[in-house]
């Protein structure tokens, strides 16, 4: 029997984060993106448990039932990285799986990167892992991209924090099917710019219907789950952005280091992160960065929401790649 999922709060490295749990066995860290939380793993919980395995999903550092620091500096690399090694410990655990999506994945990429000792393995959904530029990223986007480009814009504190929790209902359903493999927007994939006197949400209006993988039932978990916050429910996140460059200077010292435990690469065809400058040659490349790199699987009619609009294909990739890892499970 692997029960029902279950819910609880862990004191990890100096804050309360909440935890989505299912299944006993060896542990497989699932790590959500922007703007999710536990919730985007939902149909990973029962397929994994029932094959063995002790699934944890995090809400991660200032999303939706964890707590919040007010302090952008807070939300560095080396504090995201530092509540996955805890969180391990904490659930009495000295090595585990470490998968993430989105913004999860270069806290699981990096993870794995600085602590092979105890990532036993990594998979990556929709944003592989970035070796380390000659510059900081955010000047080169903006050189690239301009002002516009949802990351540059991302930067100012209050002004897209304001924007998306005007209507958290609207906003998770704008993101979630304006990203999504059914969505005009992504065919081509192409990157998210805001124009100059636009908001975040003119450009991804309001769908007339939800994708078939979607429903108005998982848009209101979402909103329940970020209700925490009130007014700052999104600033959590978005102070993730914010610390793009600082995580540049911080992780310095490990520019031309490879991550060299097993790895897993999902992603689908239609993914806005395909859209970015030079991404089609880095996934074509992987194994550069990634030795140990079990499969790179590419999702064809798949947008940015991996697991949660392909979750068949994706647990399938999943429990594959568990099964061959070496030593426990």
């Amino acid at each position: 029997m692997t029960g029902a999922v279950e819910h609880r709060d862990v004191e990890v490295n100096g804050i309360r984060l909440h935890i989505a749990e299912q299944g006993q066995g060896p542990l497989v860290l699932l790590l959500h993106g922007f703007p999710e939380s536990w919730y985007s793993w939902r149909h990973q919980f029962a397929p994994l448990a029932a094959a063995g395995y002790r699934v944890v999903a995090p809400d991660q550092r200032g999303y939706a039932r964890s707590e919040q620091p007010d302090d952008i500096g807070a939300y560095t690399m080396a504090h995201l990285t530092g509540d996955v090694i805890a969180l391990i410990h904490a659930l009495g655990e000295e090595r585990a799986v470490v998968v993430g999506h989105d913004w999860g994945a270069p806290v699981a990429w990096t993870t794995a990167l600085l602590r092979p000792d105890v990532v036993r393995g990594v998979a990556g959904l929709s944003v592989p892992p970035v070796p380390r530029g000659t510059q900081p990223p955010l000047p080169a986007l903006r050189a690239l991209l301009g002002d516009g480009f949802y990351q540059i814009y991302f930067q100012e504190p209050g002004r897209a924090d304001a924007e998306l929790v005007h209507d958290p209902a609207r906003t998770f359903r704008s993101l979630l099917a304006g990203a999504s493999g059914q969505s005009p927007a992504t065919d081509p994939p192409r990157p998210w710019v805001i124009p100059q006197g636009q908001t975040l949400l003119d450009t991804m209006p309001e769908p007339k219907e939800l994708p078939a993988w979607l429903t108005e039932e998982d848009i209101d978990t979402f909103v329940r789950e970020y209700a925490t916050h009130g007014a700052r429910a999104f600033t959590g996140g978005l102070n993730w952005y914010r610390n793009i460059d600082r995580n540049f200077e911080l992780l310095a010292a490990f520019d031309g280091r490879r991550i060299e435990v097993p790895a897993l690469y999902v992603a689908g065809d239609r993914d806005l992160v395909r859209s970015f400058p030079g991404m089609d040659l880095l996934i074509a490349s992987l194994d550069q960065q990634l030795p140990r790199l079990h499969r790179s699987l590419t999702l064809p009619g798949c947008g940015h929401w991996t697991q949660q609009e392909r979750p068949q294909e994706v647990n399938e990739a999943l429990l594959d790649f568990l099964e061959h890892l070496p030593g426990e499970g």
